[in-house]
Formats: C-alpha cells, structure tokens, sequence
C-alpha cells in the first residue's frame, strides 16, 4: 500500500501497516460492535450514556465546517462514531494497540508514526484509561492536528474496573489540565449524576450476575428498566448535578 508521505510518518519496530485482508467474519462482529455502540439497544448497561455520548458528538460535529476532512481515530478499533461525520469519512486513519479489520496502523498513541498538522479532526474515545502516559498522548494528538482542528474526546469518571490494563479514571479538572495547549474546550457530561448512578447498577449487576442464564434474564428485564427510569429522570430535568457522571466528553480546537 503506497503512504502519502504529508501523513505517514517512520515505523518503528513496535508499529505496523496492518493488511485489510481479514476474516469477513470478524469483519462483521466488529461493525455489529461498533453499531451497538452508537445505537444500542436498551438491554445495554451502558444505554444512557452512549445515547449521550451519541447525542453530544452528533451536535458536535455537526457544528464543525469541514468537509471530508482528514480524520484519525485514535484507539480506533471499533470506529462507532465515523458515520455521524458530515461530508464523508474517505481520508480516514485507524490507530489502535489491537489489530481488526477497520486498524490501519496497529501502535502506541504515545508514539504516533505520523507527520506533523496534518490531520482536520482527531477522534479519541474511551481509550485514555488504558493509557500510561494520558499527557504523551494528548501532545501527540496536539502536534498531529492542523492549527485550528478539532479534538472530539470521551473519558470514564466513573467505572468498575474491567481491564488489568487500565490505569486512569478522569474528572473535569484532569480533563482540562490535559487539554491545555488546545485554545478552546467545551466540556460535557455524559448525562447527570443519577445517570451515572444507574449506569453505574446496570454495569454491577451484569458483572457480578455469574449465571449466563440469571445474566440474560437481568439484561432483558431489570437493566431496561432501569434505563427508561435514567431516560425519564433526564427528561423531567430533576436534577443538573453531575458529581458522579460516568463519562465525560470534550471537544477541544488547536
């Protein structure tokens, strides 16, 4: 596959051009993945705050004016959030520690191989938990945007810990003290505290529920429930507080 040399940068031994030949399979649990993240059904734990992570990067970007810009995914696994880019996605970039079928670059965050303000929009969702270095990350994000783009952002404030390779929980002063050099940020919480609250249930009883059959009978009853409690809680505005939000999300310009 033939590099634009504007963008790609040196490899490394740790870094890789991943191939697209891929089990068509995998292919296929990898976009029914990435379309229950944008879209999920209400057995999902995570239901409010992906609805509200889908809602605040939807208004997001459709605020933005540009026209199929160069993006990066980084952490790009998954990718729920490409098809909500207006004007097209051609000049899309996948970087992710993970190879699948949608990774272009299989390599650190904390070590991009790739040129300097070249990119219109970063996406950056849900990955800097796992990150050693949040503030490596965030300066590489920085040197690869153009002056003037964009940054979309999500982080975990609250979660049980799923992962032995996560490291990080993130607050909005964290958030922002990353963000720094950026000269504009506009934080948002990813629904209330009873959002967070909820979610928070959801996520503890799926978990500790060792029973496949007890596991599936919670998700099919007590966790829709419990999400259309979330949703009407939100829509009767009942309360702004957002000390125990699950999630934060950012959009931050160079």
């Amino acid at each position: 596959m033939k590099r634009d040399s504007r963008i790609w940068g040196t490899f490394d031994g740790r870094t890789d051009l991943v191939s697209r030949m891929e089990d068509p399979k995998r292919l296929k649990r990898i976009q029914t993945e990435g379309r229950e993240r944008l879209y999920p059904s209400l057995t999902n734990p995570n239901w409010l705050v992906l609805r509200s992570r889908r809602e605040l990067f939807t208004r997001w970007l459709h605020g933005l004016n540009c026209s199929n810009p160069r993006v990066l995914d980084v952490g790009g696994r998954v990718q729920p959030y490409r098809s909500l880019i207006r004007g097209g996605t051609s000049l899309y970039t996948a970087v992710d520690l993970r190879s699948t079928p949608l990774v272009d670059i299989v390599g650190d965050a904390a070590q991009l191989p790739l040129a300097d303000a070249c990119f219109d929009l970063v996406l950056c969702t849900q990955m800097l938990e796992y990150a050693r270095d949040p503030r490596r990350v965030m300066s590489e994000i920085y040197r690869v945007l153009k002056p003037g783009a964009f940054l979309l952002l999500s982080a975990p404030a609250v979660y049980p810990q799923d992962s032995e390779q996560e490291y990080w929980r993130f607050l909005p002063c964290a958030l922002r003290e990353l963000l720094r050099d950026f000269s504009e940020i506009d934080l948002a919480a990813e629904g209330n505290s009873v959002i967070g609250l909820i979610r928070t249930v959801n996520v503890c009883l799926v978990a500790f529920t060792t029973s496949a059959v007890l596991r599936k009978l919670v998700c099919v009853t007590l966790v829709p429930a419990l999400n259309l409690l979330g949703a009407l809680v939100e829509a009767l505005k009942i309360t702004n507080n957002t000390s125990f939000t699950a999630n934060f999300s950012a959009l931050a310009r160079k």
